[in-house]
């Protein structure tokens, strides 16, 4: 028996589950009918097989480094339990694709909400990600949980952006904070002082997303973080870096440069579900070792999911288990 029991997911949130279920079906149905095919062809298992177990892992965009890790871990195993039917060996990647998201870590998924004053979250992200609408969104969760909520409009070079963020605000009953063609780290200094005067729970802050000149991204972030340390010691609590999903192996190249410039916290993958190359939720840890905190697995406010990767191993191996 392995790590992962599909069992374990029939008496987790019925509705959470089939979120998952319907938001990874492209990644699912290219995946695991490659694998199930892959089982069918290959009673044996051989160098053949590893070969083109390698080309479906890739394609769903799980990473070169990643997949030869995982080939040389699978190849241990079916050594170490001697394995020889392929049909045996499902378990074993369903089990291995767990391991190398999970790891020995403790995975943490669960904001970092700070013990006394608001909690401060930064998102950062290059432009067409979906940073704005992943701010709404996680807004509209914290409003449902109770939780009395503040957006900022750092973001005051993108056209747009001021506007998206207040049409959020007013749509979801939230204050935000903003000013025209201002400096960010000034728009951000009055939306935390707002924030302390008024008793806010949580404050979203919006940024603006060029990665064209790291340096100057670089000294822009370490400004905002100093401002943000200044109002509130310790934060900002959390530092999410917004990626798309359906970019690929560019969305590593950003979360590998982002990294490099300031301290990331966590990832929101968005439009998990408009790609066949789910693979990515994996990529992305093994590549940069930081968490995915959130998913977005449709186009709803509803639908921006906190990441739980029991739910996502099931999302993706679902039909192999009937």
């Amino acid at each position: 028996m392995g790590l992962f029991n599909f069992k374990n997911i029939f008496k987790k949130d019925k509705k959470e589950v089939e979120s998952y279920e319907k938001g990874l079906e492209k990644t699912r149905k290219e995946f695991t009918s490659k694998l199930n095919l892959l089982t069918l062809k290959h009673n044996k298992i051989n160098e053949e097989y590893f070969e083109e177990l390698e080309e479906i892992l890739i394609s769903a965009d799980i990473g070169v480094n990643t997949v030869m890790d995982f080939i040389d871990k699978l190849k241990k195993r079916i050594k170490h339990e001697n394995i020889m039917n392929a049909n045996e060996l499902k378990e074993i990647i369903v089990d291995e694709m767990f391991i190398i998201y999970v790891g020995n870590e403790i995975i943490v998924n669960k904001i970092n909400y700070a013990e006394n004053g608001p909690t401060v979250l930064l998102f950062v992200g290059v432009n067409g990600v979906g940073k704005t609408t992943t701010i709404g969104k996680i807004a509209y969760k914290l409003k449902n949980e109770g939780k009395k909520v503040l957006l900022v409009a750092g973001d005051t070079f993108r056209a747009g952006a001021v506007e998206q963020l207040n049409e959020w605000g007013e749509r979801l009953n939230c204050d935000t904070v903003y000013k025209e063609n201002a400096d960010p780290a000034s728009v951000i200094f009055d939306g935390l002082t707002k924030a302390k005067n008024e008793n806010y729970d949580v404050v979203l802050i919006d940024t603006a997303g060029r990665l064209q000149n790291k340096d100057n991204l670089m000294k822009e972030l370490e400004k905002i973080n100093k401002v943000i340390g200044n109002i509130i010691p310790n934060a900002p609590h959390e530092t999410l870096l917004v990626i798309d999903a359906t970019t690929g192996q560019n969305g590593i190249s950003q979360a590998k440069s982002f990294k490099e410039i300031t301290n990331i916290t966590g990832i929101v993958l968005t439009k998990l579900d408009g790609t066949a190359k789910g693979g990515i939720v994996l990529a992305i840890k093994e590549s940069v070792g930081i968490p995915v905190k959130y998913i977005g697995l449709g186009e709803g406010k509803e639908d921006l999911k906190v990441f739980d990767i029991e739910n996502y191993i099931y999302g993706l191996f679902k039909e192999m288990d009937e």
